[in-house]
């Protein structure tokens, strides 16, 4: 193909897989895009990158400064929710090749009459791309570069800085070449900072033995907003099956009053549309709501594409399952586990896009009804990628607030998968990652790789169906160091509570899973202890609130300690007005101690400023100024959240 450009950009960055997938960021964010620019030749060459939101008619535009080796850059700032476009464009500046061409002629002691002449061709179709006084200048400067008797004045003009600056800011972009068309999604705060709360609505009754309500729901929002969560994540709450239904610690058959398990979903009081009956009423919900978020809560709704053996869609939409040739219907299985109470649905029915119609309509319904505008998704890897990428699409053409949490523990690259189609935060391997170099290497990856432009990290210690190894001791100090390793680490976390607060460890023999399980039956808490526990994550959840550098996962650097028991690491905002140090002792049974590294780089000092560490926690203040530093961590209180004041 005949192709007169001259210049060339390639490795745009960041993008994902040749642009097929946009980048993710925040309203408020400074994403960095660089690209691979050069030219044949020794010409002066020039590019820009051009970014705008899918609503605006025009192009932002900022020219893009040379780093190394070809390699340039520029910053665009996304102010917008929604989607964004960008590409970078460059081309070899002739106005700019001309002014260094007669800088080094005069330099070199040359007349540059011809040169002038040939400079004021240059001034002469700017002014035609300017006005005001500006025109002036340039029209004057024009006929003071043709007339030999202001030549020395036109030698001083033709190298003035004003004159290249008009030249930046007006350029003659001849034969540009741009970079294929990229895109970004741009969400809202709480995409990325997030602190969620999970508990389960049957267990909410203050009274033993009876099943809660959503009333009894609305009686512990203020405990969860003084806890300082901003996120109240729900099991679901629809009509639970009867047919096959579990029993306690998931046996395969109920006993009388067994109430199974809220994912077995649809029965004859409805499907996914509907409530549980025993919780309330649809009023109820929208009720609880509406209270949670006069207190700064959103409630997130779990949204779990399954259905019970009853649910009202196996008799209506009976292509939408897998019928084995017995004439019974294929029940959920992850040998060796059995999930007879839940019915996996079909996505290779011929009757597919009707399913995939209703999938949408059960989130517009509960969005548009209820105003929901967090969802937490059941094994969404459990069903087809693209299916996903349409839904979301779909979702957030109309509500791009709308947040969808990934709860697929499973493979990387298939997790991987999963956020590219949209999935706003995803579950990570945080809770089985213990010893130093485990979170180390783990976090340079979430933050250091791709993956800081698409998988957006949400650290659970625990969940109704992870008991981790490390939490079933019951030791107080296990949880406190999770909790602040979950909460500091990353900017989304959550817990599943009060099962974590109360530090209720018990585990069925040999595995990682709960005994006497809330997926199976009711469990009655005492709604108003205060531990220790309660109070530190309460302070931690504030202190989060209170530091922008805790907003955010990516800007995050590990510290130098010389003690494998020892993490530390070094946090800050996008313009390092609030930075943080973290230190944690990783023994839960003993006191360590070590030096620890000032990042005195990082932080723009040199060794001998006095640097003010404050600790967040307890209040104590300190003055650090040398580079190495002691620090002594007991399990009592395993870890330091230092304010830097420098």
């Amino acid at each position: 193909m005949l192709n007169q450009r001259r210049v060339i950009v390639e490795k745009v960055y960041p993008q994902l897989d040749g642009g097929l997938h946009p980048i993710k960021c925040i309203i408020g964010d400074r994403i960095e895009v660089q690209a691979d620019v050069f030219s044949d030749g020794h010409d002066v060459i020039a590019a820009s990158l051009r970014y705008k939101h899918q609503k605006e008619r025009n192009w932002k535009e900022v020219r893009m400064q040379p780093i190394e080796n070809d390699r340039w850059g520029a910053t665009m700032e996304m102010e917008k929710e929604g989607p964004y476009q960008y590409k970078v464009e460059a081309w070899v500046d002739h106005a700019l090749n001309w002014q260094h061409g007669i800088e080094r002629k005069i330099d070199d002691g040359q007349h540059v009459n011809s040169e002038l002449l040939e400079g004021a061709t240059y001034l002469k179709d700017l002014t035609k791309k300017t006005k005001g006084d500006k025109k002036k200048f340039l029209s004057s400067l024009a006929e003071k570069f043709e007339d030999p008797a202001h030549y020395e004045e036109a030698v001083v003009a033709a190298q003035s800085a004003e004159l290249h600056d008009i030249f930046v800011r007006y350029p003659n972009k001849f034969l540009v070449n741009a970079s294929a068309e990229l895109g970004a999604f741009a969400e809202r705060k709480r995409a990325g900072f997030s602190t969620w709360y999970e508990f389960f609505p049957r267990s909410s009754s203050p009274e033993p033995g009876v099943h809660g309500t959503f009333k009894d729901c609305e009686a512990l929002l203020p405990r969860i907003a003084d806890m300082g969560f901003d996120v109240l994540y729900l099991p679901p709450v629809h009509p639970i099956g009867e047919v096959n239904r579990k029993g306690k610690n998931n046996t395969t058959e109920a006993q009388e009053g067994d109430v199974g398990s809220t994912w077995g979903i649809g029965s004859q009081y409805g499907g996914h549309k509907d409530i549980h009956p025993e919780l309330g009423t649809v009023e109820d919900f929208k009720s609880l709501v509406n209270k949670a978020k006069e207190l700064g809560i959103e409630v997130a709704m779990d949204f779990a594409l399954q259905a019970a053996p009853d649910h009202p869609w196996v008799k209506e939409h009976p292509a939408w399952f897998k019928w084995r040739p017995d004439g019974t219907v294929q029940y959920a299985e992850n040998p060796p586990k059995k999930y007879q109470d839940i019915l996996p649905i079909h996505f290779e029915s011929e009757d597919w896009k009707n399913l995939w119609k209703e999938m949408l309509s059960i989130a517009m319904y509960w969005i548009e009804e209820c105003g929901i505008r967090v969802f937490r998704v059941d094994n969404p890897h459990t069903k087809p990628f693209y299916f996903w990428g349409w839904l979301i699409a779909e979702v957030k053409k109309k509500y791009p607030e709308v947040i969808f949490l990934s709860e697929a523990f499973t493979k990387p690259k298939v997790m991987h998968q999963l956020a590219k189609q949209g999935f706003t935060q995803s579950y990570t391997y945080f809770t089985w990652r213990n010893s130093k170099q485990e979170l180390i290497d783990y976090l340079v990856e979430l933050t250091q790789t791709d993956q800081q432009y698409f998988f957006r990290p949400n650290f659970w210690p625990n969940t109704p169906d992870i008991n981790p190894w490390a939490l079933q001791s019951s030791h107080e100090p296990i949880y406190l160091q999770k909790y602040f390793l979950a909460a500091t680490l990353s900017s989304n976390t959550g817990i599943y509570g009060p099962v974590f607060e109360q530090m209720q460890g018990a585990a069925l023999p040999g595995k990682e899973e709960y005994l006497d399980s809330e997926k199976f039956q009711i469990r009655s808490w005492d709604w108003s202890v205060e531990n220790k526990l309660t109070t530190l994550i309460g302070k931690i959840n504030h202190i989060r609130k209170q530091h922008t550098s805790l907003q955010q996962t990516n800007d995050i650097q590990f510290l130098a300690v010389e003690n494998d028991q020892l993490l530390a690491y070094y946090k800050f905002d996008q313009d390092r007005q609030d930075e943080t140090i973290m230190i944690v002792n990783l023994d839960p049974y003993y006191a360590q101690n070590g030096w620890v590294q000032l990042p005195l780089h990082a932080m723009g000092i040199s060794e001998g400023h006095p640097v003010q560490m404050t600790d967040q926690i307890t209040g104590s203040s300190y003055i650090w100024d040398k580079e190495w530093n002691y620090v002594e961590l007991h399990p009592a209180l395993p870890f330091h959240l230092f304010k830097i004041t420098h």
